[in-house]
């Protein structure tokens, strides 16, 4: 080609791209890097972007709630590992002190709580309950024999009304916790279920012995209060006579079991809250022992007097 044919081809070439430089100015951007990108690009770019830093945001806080749930959960198993391990120490506490008639100053303060909680949550209710299907199963086979001598015990003390020092023995130093409010319900659920024990051993042809803690002169009292209550008929009622007010507790039951036993009864069953009821010589061929959510018992040094103060 000649030189003249070169100059027409570079010319043509420079008015090719300016024509197309001019054409296409409004829709493309250039950028330094050296390429274009065309609005449409961009804006599909930028939104890309916001979409990642949402979905970044979303992520962050999807974890710090999830970090913040395992911390609560984590946090209430240790809670209610503590919560069970002091209620079947306070359980454990409890049992020792009937059995062995410890003082109340040598259950902890901690084991209130775990007895607050066994009343409101329903399961000193449930355990009632059970108590009443062990009696009603076992009597639903087995009858009196027709010479009269076949007897059942009953401690009555788990349904009379304590004296005022009595009933505030029971509430002592629970009123911080609120659980004056939970012993006074939990008192009808227990007199309910002995109610329904009695008339179920009273309608199968049992003989009813009532005993009680409390002294001879105060029987008219208790024989008003038992009526009162739905107690009627019953074979015999025992309460402690003067010698006897100075007595444990254990040996006074004891003692009137083997007169029972002197005069040729058969003491076939017994139900008390209380062990001293339970235990000890002559004791019934079948204990029933009820619930109770905690233990209190008390010296009284004036009378001299060992107290169980029900619940």
């Amino acid at each position: 080609m000649s030189a003249y044919g070169h100059q027409m081809e570079r010319e043509y070439s420079a008015q090719s791209f300016s024509s197309r430089g001019g054409s296409d100015r409004d829709s493309h951007y250039m950028m330094e890097s050296g390429f274009y990108m065309t609005s449409f690009a961009a804006t599909i770019f930028i939104g890309a972007l916001v979409t990642v830093g949402v979905l970044l945001i979303t992520l962050l806080i999807t974890l710090s709630v999830m970090l913040q749930s395992c911390e609560n959960r984590s946090a209430g198993v240790v809670e209610t590992q503590k919560s069970d391990y002091d209620y079947n120490t306070c359980k454990t506490l409890a049992l020792h002190a009937e059995l062995n008639n410890l003082d109340a100053s040598q259950i902890p303060v901690i084991c209130r709580t775990p007895a607050i909680s066994y009343i409101e949550e329903g399961q000193y209710a449930r355990d009632l309950n059970s108590t009443m299907r062990v009696v009603e199963d076992y009597f639903k086979s087995v009858t009196p024999s027709d010479d009269g001598l076949d007897v059942f015990l009953m401690d009555i003390d788990d349904i009379l009304s304590p004296s005022p020092q009595y009933a505030n023995l029971s509430l002592q130093g629970y009123d911080q916790f609120g659980c004056s409010k939970c012993i006074e319900d939990a008192k009808p659920l227990k007199h309910e279920i002995i109610l329904r024990i009695y008339a179920k051993l009273q309608a199968s042809g049992w003989p009813l012995i009532l005993l009680s803690r409390k002294p001879e002169r105060q029987r008219n009292a208790t024989i008003e209060h038992l009526g009162s209550a739905g107690y009627k008929d019953w074979s015999s009622l025992i309460m402690r006579s003067e010698d006897e007010l100075h007595m444990d507790s254990r040996e006074y039951f004891s003692r009137r079991r083997a007169a029972l036993h002197k005069k040729g009864l058969r003491i076939e069953g017994a139900i008390s809250s209380y062990y001293d009821a339970l235990t000890g010589p002559y004791s019934a061929g079948l204990v029933f022992k009820l619930p109770n959510p905690i233990y209190y018992h008390n010296h009284d040094e004036n009378q001299n007097e060992n107290r169980d103060a029900p619940v």
